[in-house]
């Protein structure tokens, strides 16, 4: 089988162990670890491509559950895929849509058919199989497919873990399935498919199913329940006791994860991929990610405060407009002061998975976490109070 996706491994970090690379999909390349900002509704919200691609993004995420309900599978077949939908010509990654499913529907089984649930939206009842996500992300056409898993909650009971990961392995050879029917056929498969590795918080459990997983022999894996409220260290230890059965010829995802400081220490650990809704998620809600810790502009002590959001920040809010106007945008409740944070959030994580690829290019990677992390928390203790 021609794999559509590609990792191809640069370097090696002799100080951390992290690595860079380059993931090669149908849309183009992309230096990794890469961080993907999310366009959970064929947008990444308040951003247009044009504005992602001037901060350097070259890989974002779309919602299968959420496009499957609205607008539909079929428009998106007759649109002729997400790219052309949303006017992006870059590489897209597609949730399976089981995370919404679990989290964000309204749940009425699990089986080991699918997920019976009711629709967020209108109440209307609706089965999510492993093949009908492969189906609805093929009309989509991202390059890059998830496969349905059930993602374990935390905590859980090591027996529910158990049952829940081996249920995760049948429906990722039902993904696998109906993914390979191009091939099958002597076609070339144009989109390709991660399985995702659960197992919740048990060290034996996750080689279990990193091992059943990596068997598929697919484009990619990814890392699924974690940073799901566990405690930082539980989720480094599963990262660590992973990495031995995972592959170097193929990217690794560390699904949902977006802060500062586990985008430094996961990379570390041998992490390639990156996603989450934290850095648009907050900037909505006024709080900026600067590289001395966060700013909650909202707060009257930048009423007057005619600086930059980061005077180390070349982004286009930071070299045009101050805190207070932000400040003044947020209070408000200006839709430009949302556009404004988003474009300085996601710039300011773009950025810093650059210099985490350039520090791991020249073998530095520890002191750049030791100096990026003492900068980034000096101030946050005062911003957290004051929320």
């Amino acid at each position: 089988m021609t794999l559509p996706v590609t990792y191809e491994l640069k370097h090696v970090c002799r100080q951390s162990g992290a690595r860079l690379g380059v993931v090669t999909t149908p849309h183009g390349s992309f230096e990794t670890p890469v961080f993907m900002p999310v366009g959970t509704q064929a947008t990444v919200k308040t951003m247009t491509p044009e504005e992602l691609k001037t901060i350097g993004a070259n890989i974002i995420l779309g919602n299968t559950y959420h496009l499957w309900m609205r607008p539909g599978e079929a428009v998106m077949r007759e649109a002729g895929g997400l790219h052309s939908f949303m006017h992006w010509d870059r590489s897209i990654l597609t949730d399976s849509g089981g995370f919404q499913v679990f989290s964000l529907a309204k749940l009425n089984k699990i089986t080991e058919e699918g997920v019976l649930f009711q629709s967020h939206i209108d109440g209307s009842r609706h089965i999510l199989t492993p093949e009908k996500s492969i189906e609805i992300q093929q009309a989509l056409g991202s390059d890059i497919m998830m496969a349905m898993d059930e993602c374990t909650p935390w905590p859980a009971d090591k027996s529910y873990a158990k049952k829940s990961l081996e249920r995760t392995t049948r429906w990722l050879e039902r993904c696998v399935n109906t993914w390979a029917w191009g091939d099958a056929r002597d076609q070339a498969l144009d989109q390709a498919l991660f399985g995702i590795i659960q197992g919740g918080t048990y060290e034996d459990l996750r080689v279990q199913s990193a091992k059943e997983v990596t068997s598929f022999d697919l484009p990619g894996y990814g890392i699924g329940g974690l940073s799901v409220g566990e405690p930082a260290e539980l989720m480094y230890a599963m990262i660590e006791a992973i990495m031995p059965w995972m592959p170097q010829d193929r990217p690794r995802y560390l699904m949902g994860v977006g802060t500062p400081d586990f985008l430094v220490e996961c990379s570390i650990r041998g992490v390639d991929m990156f996603d989450c809704v934290y850095p648009t998620r907050v900037a909505r809600n006024g709080t900026a990610l600067t590289s001395n810790g966060r700013v909650v502009i909202r707060n009257a002590a930048y009423r007057r405060d005619f600086t930059p959001l980061d005077q180390s920040c070349k982004c286009y809010t930071c070299r045009h407009y101050t805190r207070a106007y932000l400040h003044h945008l947020i209070r408000c409740n200006e839709i430009l002061g949302a556009r404004l944070l988003t474009w300085h959030n996601l710039s300011f994580l773009i950025h810093l998975m650059a210099s985490i690829r350039k520090a791991i290019r020249n073998d530095e990677l520890l002191s750049f976490r030791d100096a990026f992390l003492d900068q980034y928390y000096g101030n946050v203790g005062e911003e957290i109070e004051r929320e």
